[in-house]
């Protein structure tokens, strides 16, 4: 059972600034509760090829794994996709102008479980909604101060 959620949040602030900051990997651990760390294996700036190595906890167990940018369309959208372990999975970020100084942020993670994940592929859909939820909130709340 493939797994597939998608989230939005609408942040006061323009597009640009937003996706500048969303977009830059080295900001996750600032707004994602669940992401311990980001490391570039590849040199900055990002650019399609760029990866980054992730350190996460969710559902209880720590998750390592390197995304690979593989979109790339500089304030509009941000494609990252890995395939190791048993969840591989793409994450893709859109910015879309509401108004002059308004954006909404779209996140939308889909992949395609094996084994066990498998079948624990509705609970961990749900699960990565409330967390994408949270994580939009507090990059809101982020963004919005000040």
């Amino acid at each position: 059972m493939a797994v597939d959620v998608q989230t939005e949040v609408v942040i006061d602030r323009p597009a640009g600034q937003v996706a500048a900051y969303a977009g830059d990997p080295s900001n996750a651990p600032r707004w994602y509760k669940n992401i311990e760390s980001v490391d570039w294996k590849t040199p900055p700036p990002m650019s399609v090829g760029s990866k980054l190595a992730f350190v996460a906890h969710f559902l209880g167990r720590r998750l390592a794994y390197t995304y690979e940018i593989t979109e790339l369309v500089p304030g509009r959208r941000l494609v990252m996709r890995t395939a190791e372990g048993p969840f591989p999975m793409e994450t893709t970020y859109t910015w879309d102008a509401v108004g002059e100084d308004r954006t909404r942020m779209t996140l939308r993670n889909r992949g395609e479980p094996s084994g066990f994940s498998r079948i624990a592929a509705p609970f961990m859909a749900a699960a990565m909604r409330r967390a994408n939820q949270q994580d939009l909130a507090s990059l809101k709340s982020l963004m919005e101060v000040g």
